[in-house]
């Protein structure tokens, strides 16, 4: 077997490209900063996770498609449900924003839908909950305290393992895509669920291992620098030998990703549509935004 080469030995000038980068990132960032505050007065598009609703689970008498039973509720009224079908049973979990009001109940509704759209099929419903706005109020207060507790022990981890400056840019980095992967689904209008959080973490975490890469080989050039006016020469040097290994890395989870998007159905499409776009904008970072943070502080300080 013979190894591939994506890309050739570049002589690409990042730092020469950091201010037209920098503004493609402060769009990103302040795009994030706005689905932020949307999310946090509730005017984002929240699953039932976050703003309360109804769960329930029913069961059939014989198997059924997940897709019919959707399109059964959607021809219906109710186009806003998650279904998460029990492998191996023919059980289903519905999560839905609607509430019982004084004159009708989630679940009655649901029942006369599927009676009406599947009648024989046969169900019954097994347990029906109600998920209080209270209760969505603490999750999304949970949510927001690991995305930010993550990022402190990026800037502890870094901070060792490097110094403190390399620390602060992967900081600054990955939040960066943790902002940008949050406008990006705000402005799309997508779900925003706790799977969405889980690609949040996933996608730093992601993030931080390619920045890593990165900085190793920044770090083992710096020493071999005869002076701080090399640095800009360093960092272009070291980003361009490590090119070939972030791309192919990238360009294999990409792959993977893109089955999940195309094959993974409506239950998993939001939190895979969520890494795939996340996996792009942490490649970005690692190169456009955490690198030339390094450049600028060292010359500047």
């Amino acid at each position: 077997m013979k190894f591939r080469e994506i890309t050739k030995k570049t002589k690409i000038d990042f730092m020469g490209l950091r201010n037209k980068m920098f503004m493609l990132s402060a769009i990103l960032v302040l795009l994030g900063l706005f689905g932020f505050v949307m999310v946090a007065v509730g005017k984002a598009n929240l699953s039932v996770d976050f703003t309360g609703g109804t769960e329930l689970q029913i069961r059939f008498a014989g198997p059924i498609p997940i897709s019919t039973l959707r399109s059964a509720l959607i021809s219906g009224g109710i186009e806003d449900v998650q279904i998460q079908e029990v492998a191996g049973k023919n059980d289903f979990f519905l999560k839905t924003k609607l509430q019982n009001t004084g004159t009708e109940r989630v679940q009655d509704k649901i029942s006369s839908i599927i009676s009406a759209s599947l009648p024989s099929k046969g169900f019954q419903i097994l347990s029906s909950n109600m998920v209080g706005a209270s209760v969505g109020k603490t999750l999304k207060q949970h949510a927001i305290l690991a995305i930010a507790l993550s990022l402190l022990g990026i800037v502890i981890y870094i901070a060792w393992r490097f110094n403190f400056v390399f620390g602060v840019a992967a900081t600054i980095a990955t939040f960066h895509d943790v902002l940008a992967l949050l406008g990006i689904f705000y402005l799309l209008h997508l779900e925003m669920n706790i799977l969405f959080i889980t690609a949040l973490l996933t996608i730093a975490g992601y993030s931080l291992t390619d920045t890593v890469v990165v900085f190793d080989r920044i770090r083992e050039n710096m020493a071999k620098m005869k002076s701080r006016a090399d640095l800009g020469k360093v960092i272009n040097g070291s980003i361009n030998e490590v090119l070939s290994r972030t791309l192919i890395t990238s360009l294999t989870v990409l792959l993977v990703i893109a089955a999940l998007v195309v094959l993974g159905g409506h239950v998993l499409f939001d939190f895979s549509f969520a890494l795939f776009i996340g996996v792009m904008v942490g490649t970005y970072s690692s190169i456009f935004v955490a690198s030339p943070l390094i450049y600028l502080w060292r010359t500047r300080a």
